[in-house]
């Protein structure tokens, strides 16, 4: 019976490639994509059948077609992963670090927490990316577990402006009241004697 589809690349190791792929196959350290990739090489290189090999390692046909053809384009080196699509990463973990520590242990001048412009100001960041890693350890600045006192200057003042004068308890319908609420009951006075 005659073979049908495209011929497949006659694929032939040399006696240093075999040695790296078994290496690879066996080293503790390797990424366990490359190993699989390995043990697809020396496979084919025995002269395994496509779909044999993805059945024995486990894996799809398209998969061993892959990291075959690769190979034979390639050898060794066609078996790394190629460069990730998109803009590689620009904000280096010192960044992030003083950006987290900056968030948890300092305040901006005149405020009582950060915020996200005042932080990218900070940081030299923009607002988005400062958003983005707060997410990521979730940190929310604006919202705190215990109660921060203004750092105003005239916060005293303000509170006085708008609160007034606060009366003594004793002054207030004739004596000390049980409770904060000025219409609860009055105390019972402890040093009288009970009836």
């Amino acid at each position: 019976m005659a073979r049908t589809g495209r011929p497949k690349a006659e694929l032939i190791l040399t006696e240093e490639e075999r040695d790296q792929l078994s290496r690879w196959t066996r080293r503790r350290k390797s990424s366990q994509a490359l190993a699989l990739r390995s043990r697809i090489v020396l496979a084919c290189a025995e002269g395994m059948a496509i779909k044999d090999v993805a059945t024995q390692l486990g894996c799809s046909a398209p998969t061993v077609t892959k990291w075959r053809s690769r190979f034979v384009e390639h050898r060794l080196d066609g078996l790394s992963d190629d460069p990730r699509p998109g803009r590689p990463a620009t904000i280096t973990t010192e960044q992030v670090e003083d950006i987290v520590v900056a968030t948890l242990e300092s305040t901006p001048e005149n405020a009582t927490h950060w915020s996200r412009s005042k932080m990218a100001e900070r940081a030299g960041l923009s607002k988005s990316t400062v958003g983005r890693i707060w997410k990521a350890f979730s940190l929310t600045p604006h919202r705190t577990d215990g109660f921060k006192l203004s750092n105003d200057p005239f916060f005293v003042e303000k509170v006085y402006d708008i609160v007034g004068p606060v009366p003594e308890p004793a002054r207030i319908r004739g004596g000390p009241q049980c409770g904060g609420n000025p219409r609860s009951r009055p105390c019972q006075d402890h040093n009288r004697p009970s009836r």
